[in-house]
């Protein structure tokens, strides 16, 4: 039976979220339905492609007009499911050009693909297309080929295709991406690896993460011996490395929960010296080599500061209060009134960077600094401050 990808659910936590279709997908069912239309003098009213993931996406045909006898145009409108995307409810158009082949030899149609209005156009290197050319990755590009080859070839023509994709509404929903970040100028870019949308997908988050610090490293203009970059969670990360002048100039990436991750990302694309700036409620798991830091893999804050409490000294009176404590900044108000905070704190980062150690196999310097809201920073590794004035010397 064939499985319709707008029909299948993924269950996260206990909701049970619809899949939908990528951008890529909704270009290739509407290229190839541009493609029957021209062939059949009629445009079909939904058209379907099979997906890399081996599911089909199915879409209804809107807005379909012929040009001129060669030429024809109609969009698909894109269903994220349950998948909060910003591209959801968007119409994407492709405009299909036919010219037939002189060469009675030809055994295929040759397919050649651009962009139109609200397709983002690449200005930087180290994305899926180089500098320069329509932000339409290369997956999609395959599917689209496909789609209309297959069209073409059903249908007994061999010739040539021009394919242009369009976004009206691209340019003004570019602004709620990353584009404007990577470097893609005036519209979206047109995505997707497996030709569906997975609803809060983990992998799609850690391939975004993974293609921001393949562009960092694309991007880097500092001296080639000495490549930095800072990891950090999220929100908190970033506005507290804003307001801390040593950390200026060195590039900063978002990896959410999955520490990681980025770490191989970042040694893979080149990253010689690493720094992990990170609020004390996700960077003491770090002291129990727990990579991903979201609560549903592993939440062992408080037994990893009550441990190190132990080791520390520690009465155990105040270990128990520790363990029954909600959050870190409750047990670390517990270890004030003894203060024994510095030492735990010293304890838990000695651990985490041990484990990291271990992790990167040596293979890059890294340190980790941790804060809290309240207190600012509360520990950093040895090596931190030292790390940071090797990086000063090579920044332009």
């Amino acid at each position: 039976m064939q499985k319709l990808a707008t029909e299948q659910y993924v269950i996260f936590g206990s909701k049970k979220l619809r899949c939908g279709i990528t951008t890529g997908s909704c270009a290739a069912i509407a290229a190839m339905a541009a493609t029957e239309a021209l062939l059949t003098k009629k445009f079909p009213s939904y058209s379907k492609i099979i997906t890399p993931k081996g599911w089909y996406a199915a879409a209804e045909i809107l807005e379909g007009e012929f040009i001129d006898e060669n030429s024809a145009r109609c969009a698909v409108q894109k269903d994220a499911g349950d998948d909060p995307d910003a591209t959801d409810g968007i119409l994407i158009f492709a405009k299909v050009c036919l010219k037939k082949s002189t060469c009675d030899s030809q055994k295929n149609t040759v397919v050649r693909i651009t962009g139109g209005k609200g397709v983002g156009t690449v200005t930087k290197s180290g994305l899926d297309q180089k500098a320069g050319e329509f932000a339409i990755n290369s997956v999609p590009r395959k599917m689209i080929t496909e789609s209309v080859q297959k069209a073409c070839s059903e249908h007994g023509f061999f010739g040539e295709a021009e394919i242009q994709i369009e976004v009206p509404e691209g340019e003004k929903i570019a602004k709620q991406t990353f584009n404007p970040i990577l470097g893609i100028e005036g519209g979206i870019s047109i995505l997707g690896t497996t030709g569906v949308v997975e609803p809060m997908s983990e992998n799609a988050l850690i391939e975004s993460i993974e293609v921001e610090i393949k562009f960092l490293a694309e991007n880097f203009t500092g001296k080639s011996s000495v490549r930095p970059i800072i990891l950090t969670p999220g929100n908190y990360g970033t506005d507290f490395i804003s307001t801390y002048p040593e950390l200026k100039n060195i590039p900063v990436e978002k990896c959410s929960n999955f520490i990681g991750k980025a770490i191989e990302f970042s040694l893979f694309y080149g990253f010689t010296h690493i720094l992990l700036v990170g609020h004390a409620g996700k960077f003491v798991k770090l002291a129990g080599g727990i990579m991903n830091t979201h609560s549903h893999n592993a939440d062992c804050r408080l037994e990893l500061i009550a441990a190190h409490a132990a080791l520390c000294g520690v009465e155990q009176f105040d270990i128990a209060r520790i363990f029954s404590s909600a959050t870190v900044d409750a047990a670390l108000e517990i270890l004030d009134e003894s203060n024994m905070t510095s030492a735990v704190t010293k304890s838990l980062l000695k651990a985490s960077q041990k484990r990291l150690a271990h992790f990167t196999q040596g293979k890059c310097k890294l340190g980790i600094l941790m804060f809290t809201n309240d207190r600012g920073i509360i520990g950093e590794t040895n090596n931190f401050s030292y790390i940071i004035e090797e990086i000063k010397k090579t920044l332009p």
